[in-house]
């Protein structure tokens, strides 16, 4: 398979065109990846369990010993994706990076305390407590409308 890509400054969209000699399963498989909608479900590892993970439902991805776990309401679960690969995947308007190390999922946010100096202290569903570190401080009022 060849892979052709054409940037056009001045396009406002991206199209993308299968050239093939005919509709293999492969072709029907690639056509349906490119145009689905959302992330999908995430595999996240547990020892030697993998479990399908709602993108909804998970509250942050963070770094831990070199691992990138992602922490729903039920634990944690070791994803293989790096969180710049997170970050282009998952919906910028839902999950937003607040540290070097952590993104969060702004539908999970329950509170912000905004009283310190320099950085915000986030909680989140179940009771997480979280900080934005006072790079992203900007970026993520910018996010919340604040």
């Amino acid at each position: 398979m060849k892979v052709e890509v054409v940037l056009e400054p001045n396009r406002r969209d991206v199209r993308v065109v299968i050239h093939a000699p005919a509709m293999t399963p492969d072709v029907t498989e690639l056509a349906a990846r490119l145009s689905a909608e959302g992330p999908g479900l995430l595999p996240g590892f547990r020892g030697t369990e993998v479990v399908p993970l709602d993108p909804n439902q998970i509250l942050r991805f963070y770094g831990e010993e070199k691992e990138i776990c992602a922490q729903t309401a039920e634990g944690s679960y070791t994803v293989r994706q790096r969180l710049y690969e997170l970050e282009t995947r998952l919906d910028r308007h839902q999950f937003v990076r607040i540290s070097h190390s952590e993104i969060v999922n702004l539908r999970q946010v329950t509170g912000l305390d905004l009283s310190l100096t320099g950085t915000i202290r986030m909680t989140l569903t179940g009771g997480i407590v979280t900080y934005v570190s006072r790079r992203y401080v900007k970026k993520i009022k910018e996010a919340l409308g604040l």
